[in-house]
């Protein structure tokens, strides 16, 4: 369906005149100006304002009664006041309301020198309080969640929290109980609030109610510095800011891109950061990506007993620290030996740019032409090329603007959790029809009939599909499927719709385009050709091994024996057994690795750390 079309108009806000897209809430509008307007209940992220908090009342000539900046949209030729009389005791009677049961706690509260209502209170408050009786006083903090703790005397009752619950992540597990003053969030019956969004609700939290437990009391706003970066925990890789202090990342918050995860995080990626730092099953979880649904990714784990910050060598049957002189003679001397009998295995989080030169040392250095970023094994260069297409790709936020999705062989919420949001929004505000199928449903007679329904749902549509869909041995018959079906569509003709792919591990995609496949170079161009025998895929590799065929191996990013989720579907991962046949026989084995796990603590000759 069409995305909303942008009018500007022009309207007047404190003598200012304003230019900003028609329809749109006073408060967003007034920014166009550079005129402020407080709030504390609204975030456009959440739909459409309640006007909860009144806050942000504001004059419109025209219209007798004050009016919430939050929830009026702005109209053409519009007048605004919002530096008036009335609407300076307003706000300031707000904010003492406010303030009445407020804990005069700033600080010892987590949210002192970042918090809106510090910040409200000085800017539009009176700076006094004639309140002199004794506030209400609640047991806190109280857990909320294994993450989240809840201080209910410093709550202002904005409903941020319950609407994300009911209306963003749809849990439906906070509510607001009780009336009046006694009102105060908290879940059915006192359960732990459990959910692969939940941290969400600490983040757009305006004041210092909501707490994340594993950052409490860790650090102060002026402590810290602010660094943007990347999640690297799933496909979604969504933007994030990484709250730093001493060198240590202490705190995940989202950076708001709404191309790509539209402002929120899901708890992988907001409280898996402590495994950065260490701890066996953190380390595993991180390095794989796999922390379960709700997060619980054991963030408590903050010692670097695993991160690797020097090169190991065997030395006696145990890997110790060496130099890195050392370590990159060894290496060089075990793959020389090897030659063309090497091959190499990159994982989902190396970059772009380390898979490339990967490849180029296997090809032009060592003459050997296998080396594979698919766990599962490659495809037909002609199907990664159609699989690939630009004009065929759609755009994580045609999600929620498509007449219909076909999820294809893919769980959103485990395979990139963020995705499942958008779906949700899709579906909620603009009318999107969900439909789900397999990759059986692809091959059999049923995809007749999926055809149809999405033919009668309307002509953008956006199929989004996992890697797994061409794994095994149908694979090849899927993804033939699959291009059929988007040209039976006319996917490439229609702006809005196409295919959006999940792959298998994080940087998945962008290793195949960088040529790190057997059968294909940079940009899906035909590799270079091999004096040797031809490209073997990862499973090849594994086999080749196993029966003496190849003598090295490199790990990048990759541990074959560690790999992922229990409950992945099949296709997902590596043969284990082939695999630790594979490593036994292996005379060489190289890898390149953030934290050191059982299978390179077992089988790996020399260990290079690598950057998280």
């Amino acid at each position: 369906m069409p995305r909303p079309e942008q009018n500007i108009i022009t309207f007047t806000i404190d003598d200012r005149e304003v230019k900003a897209p028609e329809n749109s809430m006073l408060v967003d509008a007034a920014k166009y100006g550079d005129v402020e307007i407080p709030v504390f209940c609204y975030e456009p992220k959440l739909g459409q304002p309640v006007g909860a908090c009144r806050m942000c009342l504001v004059e419109i000539e025209g219209i007798p009664k004050l009016q919430t900046g939050c929830s009026t949209p702005v109209k053409d030729g519009m007048v605004v006041h919002t530096q008036s009389e009335r609407v300076q005791t307003a706000q300031r009677s707000v904010v003492e309301f406010l303030l009445i049961n407020h804990p005069l706690d700033c600080p010892v509260c987590d949210k002192g020198g970042e918090c809106p209502l510090q910040d409200i209170t000085f800017g539009w408050g009176a700076g006094l309080s004639r309140f002199v009786e004794p506030k209400r006083h609640f047991v806190k903090p109280l857990e909320l969640s294994p993450k989240i703790a809840i201080d209910r005397e410093r709550c202002i009752l904005c409903y941020r929290c319950v609407r994300f619950s009911q209306e963003i992540s749809e849990d439906h597990q906070l509510v607001l109980l009780e009336r009046g003053a006694h009102s105060y969030v908290s879940t059915f019956d006192g359960h732990p609030y459990v959910a692969p969004f939940s941290g969400n609700i600490v983040e757009i939290c305006p004041v210092g109610a909501l707490t994340s437990r594993v950052y409490r009391f860790r650090a102060r706003p002026w402590d810290i510095e602010d660094a943007g970066s990347v999640c690297t925990l799933c496909p979604s890789q969504c933007n994030v800011t990484l709250t730093v202090r001493d060198e240590r990342v202490l705190r995940v918050q989202a950076r708001e891109h709404h191309e790509v995860d539209d402002g929120w995080l899901c708890d992988r990626g907001r409280f898996a950061y402590p495994a950065l730092g260490g701890g066996p099953r953190a380390a595993r979880t991180a390095e794989n990506g796999h922390a379960s649904a709700d997060g619980s990714a054991d963030a408590s784990a903050i010692s670097s007993d695993t991160r690797l910050t020097e090169p190991l060598l065997r030395d006696g049957g145990e890997l110790r620290p060496v130099s890195w002189e050392r370590a990159l003679a060894e290496a060089a001397a075990g793959l020389a030996r090897a030659g063309d009998r090497t091959g190499a295995l990159v994982g989902g989080e190396a970059t772009n740019e380390e898979g490339y030169l990967l490849t180029r040392l296997l090809r032009e250095g060592l003459d050997s032409p296998h080396v594979d970023s698919r766990p599962a094994g490659t495809l037909g260069l002609d199907l990664q090329r159609a699989l690939s297409d630009p004009g065929l790709q759609a755009r994580v936020s045609d999600l929620e603007f498509a007449h219909a999705v076909l999820v294809l062989a893919a769980d959103p919420i485990v395979d990139a959790p963020i995705l499942d949001l958008r779906l949700r929004k899709g579906a909620r505000r603009q009318g999107v029809t969900l439909h789900q199928a397999s990759a059986a449903d692809l091959l059999g007679t049923e995809r007749t009939a999926i055809e149809q329904r999405l033919r009668d749902a309307g002509p953008e549509i956006v199929i989004l599909w996992h890697e797994r869909l061409t794994a095994g041995p149908d694979g090849e018959a899927c993804a033939r499927a699959l291009i059929e079906l988007a040209d039976t569509l006319s996917l490439s003709e229609i702006d809005g719709a196409g295919l959006l792919e999940i792959p298998a591990h994080t940087n998945g995609r962008g290793l195949r385009e960088a040529g790190v496949l057997p059968n294909a170079g940079p940009g899906l161009s035909e590799p270079l050709a091999s004096a040797g025998a031809g490209p073997l895929d990862a499973p090849g590799i594994a086999a080749a091994l196993a029966e003496g065929e190849l003598a090295a191996v490199i790990l990048m990013q990759w541990d074959p024996l560690n790999h992922g989720q229990p409950s992945a579907p099949d296709g997902d991962l590596p043969d284990e057994e082939l695999w630790q046949r594979a490593l036994e026989r292996a005379s060489t084995v190289v890898a390149h690795a953030t934290f050191l796990t059982d299978g390179q603590r077992e089988h790996a000759n020399v260990v290079f750390p690598s950057q998280a």
